[in-house]
């Protein structure tokens, strides 16, 4: 699997328009160009998505990522890349689509 690292500086929305934020930010472990690597050990949470169902809000609030298959870890837990798996969803766990990775680290490419 190859993409680019995403980092604590990297911006990601829910498919509706949210902002995903980590709940546990990145900090210590490996920096590329000043910016913490994002590993499965962070949790991301979403503020702002407008997304309703029938007229009933139902906003996307966490997002959970699947880093498989990159061998490459930072203390113990796998590197988040723009290509890993992931879902967007609502308070009551209902899958509401993948994050939009809209920028991430462009220095460090995994191959």
């Amino acid at each position: 699997m190859s993409g680019n690292l995403l980092d604590a500086g990297t911006v990601i929305g829910c498919p509706h328009g949210g902002r995903v934020t980590a709940a546990t930010p990145p900090a210590g472990g490996i920096r590329v160009a000043g910016a913490a690597v994002a590993t499965t050990a962070h949790s991301y949470v979403v503020t702002g998505c407008p997304h309703t169902v029938d007229r009933v809000p139902s906003p996307c609030v966490t997002v959970r990522w699947t880093a498989a298959g990159t061998g490459i870890t930072v203390d113990g837990a796998s590197v988040l890349l723009d290509t890993s798996a992931a879902q967007c969803f609502s308070a009551a766990f209902v899958p509401q689509g993948p994050p939009v990775v809209q920028a991430a680290q462009r220095k460090v490419t995994v191959r």
